[in-house]
Formats: structure tokens, C-alpha cells, sequence
């Protein structure tokens, strides 16, 4: 878990926060990446059809002398070291996150929000001192009226 920042919104706001900032910065080089990749993809089309051919008999020799057995072994306990380290990335990138939110956010918003949550007790005292000086006051009470006698 992380540390409890000192201020009153929760850590994953801030970290929501951040990533929309980091998304939105990644955005932007969108058009600069796509670019980039389609004349890479251009390029290596044309290489790769002058290597097919022979990547393809090597494939087929390496398959017919694999040990299956072992490379299932390596693959397990590649994937259990995998994993462990997956999980440390992601409370490293949690914690970067809620870091990068904060600041994005700002501390302005936190006193602006301090300062409404006063206003908003400072407004409701009165109102509550008034419902309880009424509901103290006692109530005036009606007086009987004589009935008519009937003569």
C-alpha cells in the first residue's frame, strides 16, 4: 500500500489523475509515431521477403531437435520470476502515478477545498442555532372558547 498523503483526496485519484496527464502527453506523439512506424513497416516488408525462405528451414530443424520437456521448465519458472517482477513494476508505477497526479493537481485545489468545506460549516451553525432556538421557544396556547349553551 502506499503512504496516505496529507491531503483529503485518496491516492487513487491522484494516480487516476496522472495517467490521464501521461495518456494525453503520449497523444499528442501520435501522429509523429504512426508516421515513423509505417515507413519502418515498409522497410522491413521488403527485407523480409528476401529471408522467408531460409528462416523457415531453420525453424523446421530447430523444432525436429527441441527438448519439450525442458523448455516447459524454463518457460514456469521464467513465468514465476516474470510475474514476482510484473508486480513489483506495478506498485513502483502505482506509486510514480499517484506522485504525478498530485501534481497535477495541486495543492491549490486541496486549500480550495478547505476553504468551501469551511464555508459550508460556517453557513449551516446558523441555521441549526435557529431550528434549536425554535424548537426551545414554547408554543403559544390556544384558549378555550366557551361553548354556546343551548337554551
Amino acid at each position: 500500500m502506499t503512504e496516505q498523503t496529507k491531503t483529503r483526496f485518496p491516492a487513487p485519484l491522484y494516480a487516476a489523475a496522472g495517467a490521464g496527464d501521461l495518456a494525453y502527453q503520449q497523444l499528442r506523439k501520435l501522429p509523429a509515431v504512426l508516421t515513423d512506424l509505417s515507413d519502418r513497416a515498409a522497410a522491413s516488408l521488403k527485407t523480409a521477403n528476401d529471408t522467408a525462405g531460409s528462416t523457415a528451414a531453420s525453424l523446421k530443424t530447430t523444432a525436429t531437435s527441441t527438448d519439450f520437456d525442458k523448455l516447459r521448465e524454463t518457460a514456469t519458472t521464467s513465468a514465476l520470476a516474470f510475474a514476482q517482477a510484473a508486480q513489483e513494476r506495478a506498485f513502483a508505477v502505482y506509486t510514480s502515478l499517484v506522485a504525478h497526479g498530485e501534481r497535477v493537481v495541486g495543492t491549490g485545489v486541496v486549500e480550495a477545498a478547505e476553504v468551501v468545506n469551511a464555508d459550508m460549516v460556517t453557513t449551516e451553525e446558523p441555521k441549526a442555532v435557529e431550528a434549536a432556538a425554535a424548537a426551545s421557544q414554547p408554543k403559544p396556547r390556544k384558549r378555550a372558547t366557551p361553548r354556546p349553551s343551548a337554551k
